[in-house]
């Protein structure tokens, strides 16, 4: 056999060990509940669609936690762990919540905080540290992530200050309020409107930091980049001092792969300015 052909061989076992051994590092635990049975003995289809996975470093502590809520209009999709986010140090729970038109506002945003409470409640469990948790998602799933970190009311009934969170991050939110709860009272999806389920109804200086990533706004789902621009704007002038937005210069609604490594500089960043404070 040629030489090239061993080297070859040789180098592609050293690759698959590698591989083998990064992937051994972590584990993934499906299908939890994040209700108790109390609450879910009273709804099954809150018993079958309450559920979150977990990903996690399983020989490191004190690490950062991202909660992501997957997309779909509020009325579909499912949860998933985001490829481009694993082997980088952290946990990703991935997480399920219910849908319309089998419930109405606010049930999913209800959901969505009582998921991110779980964490909070079960996260030093896996080694992980709960002053690092960060919420994120993509579309529908960015506007419950803005809804719970904005507006304090949602953590609140968990007993949780929503200031404790380590950070905010949606990917193309609404921020006005979402076209799927405008529809549950029949107003058009091209008819803006902000009320009290507008992330731009919450904006206050004391917030997370805050991460917006949008599309490129000729691209974008109708106005999501100017509703994410107008977002950052009165965020800065309540006095807000960590919003930072960016826009996808080339993408369209699907703008995650691009978002990814935002949202991964941002965890960095943070975690960086934590230590230093120390």
């Amino acid at each position: 056999m040629p030489c090239r052909n061993i080297a070859f061989i040789f180098l592609l076992n050293i690759v698959s060990i590698a591989a083998f051994a990064q992937a051994d590092a972590y584990k993934t635990e499906t299908n939890l509940p994040y209700y108790s049975d109390s609450v879910t003995s009273k709804d099954s289809y809150a018993r079958t669609r309450c559920m979150l996975d977990i990903y996690y470093p399983k020989r490191e502590k004190n690490f950062s936690t991202v909660v992501w809520f997957h997309g779909g209009g509020l009325t579909g999709g499912e949860k998933f762990i985001p490829e481009r986010l694993k082997n980088n140090g952290i946990a990703i729970v991935a997480v399920n919540y219910r849908l319309a038109p089998q419930v109405n506002s606010p049930v999913y945003i209800q959901d969505a905080a009582a998921a991110i409470a779980w964490v909070y409640k079960n996260i030093a469990k896996y080694g992980g540290d709960p002053s690092r948790i960060f919420i994120s998602g993509h579309s529908a799933g960015g506007y419950l992530a803005a809804m719970v970190g904005l507006d304090k009311q949602w953590l609140k009934a968990h007993r949780i200050d929503a200031n404790t969170l380590a950070g905010i991050a949606p990917f193309s939110c609404q921020a006005i309020t979402h076209f799927t709860i405008r529809k549950e009272s029949n107003i058009p999806d091209k008819q803006p409107v902000i009320d009290q389920y507008a992330p731009l109804y919450h904006v206050r200086a004391d917030a997370p930091p805050l991460l917006l990533i949008t599309g490129d706004r000729e691209m974008e789902m109708l106005g999501r980049y100017e509703e994410n621009a107008y977002l950052a704007r009165m965020m800065k002038v309540a006095g807000h001092k960590q919003t930072t937005l960016y826009e996808m210069a080339g993408y369209g609604h699907d703008m995650t792969e691009p978002g990814y490594p935002l949202l991964l500089n941002f965890i960095r960043q943070i975690n960086e300015a934590k230590h230093q404070k120390k």
